[in-house]
């Protein structure tokens, strides 16, 4: 699954676009020229449109064009509508030299710093040709990724290893082949390069991809063999309940997008959509005494929607996790403060009870997110099956000089104490197999069968 430059899960195209201008002196607006605090990105706002570019210490590549919506009122955010339907919006902070970018369906902010001038990379040729993306993709992971130690892999050896393999007269498939060669060993679902057709994403050694087969063989065993026919789809698919004997409620997530067209990353529809669907599984007249809550296949989406559907789980305000980026070209151990995300009760009706998570490794990003927002709820939560894939972070989509891109994460989601997951995944409680061959073929779901029994319902 695609996912996004801001949040887990859109994409953003390579375009074409203006030289940077030099920035106008500090003033009450947004206009002008801004850096982000981590994240490599710089953006030119204008009145009425704002460009978005992408740098490393050696290239300054456009990767979008927005265009405002509507004008501000005073002190309000200035809205721009990217290419692809959502928006991002730009707040001014205390200070003409500070502001905020907030993405649709990411979970928090991210500072802005505003620039007297352009950064040196902007004003130039761009590298080109097989070496020049060589470099720049080289660049972009080394600049960004944090967890190459956690992973195991020395960044710099590769470029040792490989960049003499590059030359004027490399073929596209061949350098394909090498910068994937590169990334592999990462193991990171997050991690990814697109070259038209040729397309690659990591995986953790270990687990399954989020296939559409995988995907409709795992329905068709849960409404068959759990569900008993009686599950009832809503949003476009994504979503699943049914009323379990012993009143247990089962509501299956298998993705935080797509709810209103099945497949486009539209946030305000979606977040819309999963209101709707709420509002109908969780109301007053249905006394659940417990609630299996299924992540087990889900590609990932929007945080904040599971931030949205977390917020219907709780009658307290709590810390779903505290965020942050990667910001020191040179230091991998460096990031920006920690942003604290919160889960807070929406006024809709709300369940409260003893909640059951089925988890696997083809849980995903905002899956994983979602899982880790739970951890802090003040209700009983157990979660049961397989640990998740490991990948947290949003997704940097960056552009290479010949039309490429590449799929880079640069965060970090800490629980109160400190911890993360990247890599290992968030573990279960309660450790089940999970769509193996052997469940298949025995047509057996164990994890769902544990959860029902901790729950205290009826198989």
């Amino acid at each position: 699954m695609r996912a996004p430059i801001f949040a887990a899960a859109l994409s953003l195209a390579l375009v074409p676009g203006p030289a940077l201008a030099a920035a106008p002196a500090p003033s009450a607006s947004v206009t002008g020229v801004w850096r982000s605090d981590g994240y490599g990105m710089v953006l030119s706002v204008e009145t009425d449109k704002a460009t978005l570019f992408q740098t490393t210490s050696i290239s300054c590549l456009p990767i979008d064009e927005a265009t405002r919506v509507g004008t501000p009122r005073p002190g309000a955010a200035a809205v721009y509508r990217l290419s692809d339907g959502n928006t991002i919006r730009l707040r001014l902070g205390p200070r003409p030299d500070a502001a905020t970018l907030h993405a649709d369906g990411s979970a928090g902010d991210r500072a802005l710093i505003r620039l007297r001038r352009p950064p040196a990379p902007c004003g130039g040729p761009q590298p080109s040709g097989p070496v020049g993306v060589f470099d720049v993709f080289w660049q972009t992971f080394a600049e960004n990724y944090p967890f190459f130690r956690q992973r195991g892999v020395d960044w710099a050896a590769q470029r040792r290893r490989y960049r003499p393999m590059v030359g004027a007269a490399t073929t596209d498939e061949r350098l394909f082949q090498i910068l994937r060669a590169m990334i592999e060993p990462l193991g990171d679902a997050h991690t990814g390069i697109f070259a038209g057709e040729r397309e690659f994403t990591g995986l953790r050694p270990g687990t399954q991809p989020t296939t559409r087969a995988l995907g409709l063989r795992v329905k068709e065993l849960i409404d068959r063999r759990d569900l008993r026919g009686a599950g009832q789809d809503f949003a476009s698919g994504q979503l699943t309940f049914a009323e379990l004997p012993g009143r247990i409620g089962y509501l299956r997530v298998a993705g935080f997008f797509g709810y209103a067209t099945g497949s486009d990353f539209d946030y305000a529809a979606d977040r819309a959509r999963l209101a709707q669907v709420l509002d109908t599984i969780l109301t007053p007249r249905r006394r659940m005494r417990g609630l299996i809550i299924d992540v087990r296949y889900n590609p990932g989406g929007f945080d904040a929607l599971g931030l949205h559907l977390a917020a219907r789980l709780t009658g307290r305000p709590y810390l779903a996790y505290r965020k942050r980026a990667r910001n020191d070209p040179g230091d991998p151990t460096r990031f920006t403060r920690p942003q604290p995300i919160m889960v807070r009760p929406t006024a809709a009706h709300r369940y409260t009870g003893p909640v059951a998570l089925l988890t696997s490794g083809t849980t995903n990003s905002a899956g994983e997110t979602f899982t880790q927002a739970l951890m802090g709820r003040p209700g009983r939560v157990v979660r049961i099956g397989e640990n998740t894939q490991g990948v947290f972070s949003d997704v940097m989509e960056c552009g290479l000089p010949n039309g490429w891109s590449l799929w880079v994460p640069n965060e970090e989601f800490l629980t109160r104490d400190g911890t993360t997951f990247d890599g290992a995944g968030v573990p279960p409680h309660i450790r089940t197999p999970v769509f193996t061959e052997e469940e298949f073929a025995a047509d057996r779901d164990s994890a769902f069968d544990r959860a029902v029994a901790v729950l205290g319902g009826r198989a």
